[in-house]
């Protein structure tokens, strides 16, 4: 029998949860040293980090692929 859930990492999660993850696992001055947007280096907030990523396809495309190489450190 096949199992239906998805394979994708990012299935079901919602960008506001991968940034709180990633700030709370990386803080915003490593994040704004892993990925160069102004967003995670000026006077950063989740707030202004997901309005940002939510107009910027790039960015967002990086935040998700750090979620992903991250996510078996989050699960310790």
């Amino acid at each position: 029998m096949q199992n239906s859930t998805s394979k994708d990492p990012l299935h079901g999660v919602t960008l506001q949860k991968i940034v709180e993850q990633l700030v709370d696992y990386y803080g915003f001055d490593t994040l704004g040293e892993l990925i160069k947007i102004k967003c995670f280096n000026n006077n950063p907030s989740i707030k202004s980090s997901l309005t940002f990523l939510r107009k910027t396809d790039w960015a967002r495309k990086q935040v998700e692929e750090l979620y992903v190489r991250t996510l078996p450190k989050l699960d310790k």
